[in-house]
């Protein structure tokens, strides 16, 4: 996959076939904007003119932690041909070389900038354009979602109901995937007391209908009943349309990643558990593939981290993009634990085109490590907690945009459980925005408010 050097930036395609100059009727001013006639060309960077005319079709770059632009085709035609320096409070840069505006977004919320489409980074946000979102709708668009922690029993009163509210949304993508909670089998004795979570087969077929194509099973709770459940449930899950991966009967097994094609696009699914609890694989015994770290299961293991470094890199040379879907870090916080940072960064420079962790029942902040998106916790999505704090039953769906290989567009989605079903529901407003802002408090460089 493509790799970027720098961060987390918001993205808008404004006008399907514009080249740099408006091809619309103008219309009136918007509120906020100060229309003003760009002194030099927008486009100013040499290469931009060697690209086919396709990739030359110019977008607008906001920062990652402000809403989605709602552009009118009026106002996308005069920010793209130059004609405004500052929209709504926010300064436009339309001139200079691509990597310059880019890094002026970053580094701003208050500052917007013209580039061309094949420009766009793995972490833009689209804006809608007369109600189109351009990297989403165009043709090349391969769809993947990701969610939490999904836990649908003990005091889930039904998981179908439980998932219900979230499924149309799920189903839309291309690819869906979640990190498995519990087992599909009750083959063993539980092994956490009343927080061992375990079901049947049958749990199978809501998360099937909602949507799901691929399940981590790299979690402290995948061994709830035991080698013998842990073994059934890869069987089970082996058996039907949906992937899994990160354990198995060994490591060799744990390790091997779960496959799914789009069209022309292979994506791979490696996972890790770090939390403990589930048996960690060994190249004769089952379990999860584990890497021993802070917080919970001792100092880093430097035979862990390299073992799951080399899975990676396999798993790169078979795979357009590769998703790694680590189980780690402190629960009932947004900050990532040091450590988290450290594996990050390794996992990237061994192959990882996103990095989505899970575990801490809290969303965490998001990371660019060499362009790639490292989104530390995305919280709960199902989950029976009950307690005060509203934390455990607030999360975001992550929705990202491929190309090709190339990740084009970063979305988090914000929801709330209620405490009667404990189902997901997306929210908006202030209650999303809260969320979002529990995400940022601990983010960094182009995330980073």
């Amino acid at each position: 996959m493509r790799r970027w050097g720098a961060g987390l930036v918001g993205a808008v395609l404004l006008l399907t076939g514009c080249t740099g100059e408006a091809s619309q009727p103008r219309e009136a001013a918007e509120p906020g904007s100060s229309p003003v006639t760009a002194a030099e060309p927008p486009a100013t960077d040499p290469d931009e003119d060697r690209r086919p005319e396709q990739e030359r079709r110019l977008v607008v770059v906001g920062h990652a932690t402000e809403p989605q632009l709602r552009l009118s085709r009026g106002t996308a035609a005069r920010l793209v041909a130059g004609e405004v320096t500052r929209w709504r409070g926010r300064r436009v840069v339309t001139t200079g070389r691509v990597e310059r505006r880019l890094r002026a977004v970053e580094g701003d919320p208050g500052s917007l900038a013209v580039v061309p489409l094949a420009d766009v980074r793995p972490t833009v946000v689209a804006a809608l354009v007369a109600g189109r979102d351009p990297v989403r709708d165009d043709p090349r668009a391969v769809g993947l979602t990701v969610v939490g922690d999904v836990m649908l029993v003990r005091g889930v009163p039904d998981p179908w109901g439980a998932l219900a509210p979230t499924a149309r949304r799920l189903r839309s993508a291309d690819v869906t995937v979640g990190n498995l909670e519990s087992t599909l089998s009750l083959a063993g004795a539980p092994t956490q007391g009343g927080d061992s979570f375990g079901a049947t087969p049958a749990l199978l077929r809501p998360l099937r209908r909602a949507g799901f194509d691929v399940l981590s099973l790299a979690n402290n709770h995948a061994g709830d009943h035991g080698t013998g459940a842990l073994l059934d449930t890869v069987r089970t899950l082996r058996r039907s349309p949906v992937g899994v991966f990160g354990a198995g009967p060994d490591r060799s097994a744990a390790s091997r990643p779960a496959y799914r094609r789009v069209g022309d696009v292979r994506l791979a699914f490696v996972g890790f558990n770090a939390i403990g609890e589930t048996p960690q694989a060994t190249p004769t015994s089952p379990g999860a593939l584990g890497v021993r770290m802070p917080p919970r299961t001792g100092p880093l293991v430097e035979a862990d981290v390299r073992h799951v470094e080399r899975t990676v890199a396999r798993a790169q040379e078979r795979a357009d993009v590769v998703v790694v879907l680590p189980h780690w870090g402190t629960q009932y916080t947004h900050e990532p634990v040091p450590v988290q940072r450290t594996v990050a960064r390794r996992l990237v420079a061994a192959g990882a085109d996103l990095v989505v962790g899970g575990h801490p029942h809290w969303v965490q902040g998001v990371d660019a490590v060499a362009g790639v998106p490292v989104v530390h916790s995305l919280g709960n999505f199902v989950f029976d907690m009950d307690f005060p704090d509203e934390e455990v039953r607030e999360g975001v769906v992550l929705e990202a945009t491929l190309w090709g290989a190339e990740l084009k567009a970063l979305r988090l989605v914000p929801y709330a459980m209620a405490t009667t079903d404990f189902a997901p529901r997306f929210v908006t407003g202030d209650r999303a925005a809260g969320i979002l802002d529990d995400v940022w408090s601990t983010s960094t460089g182009p995330f980073a408010r």
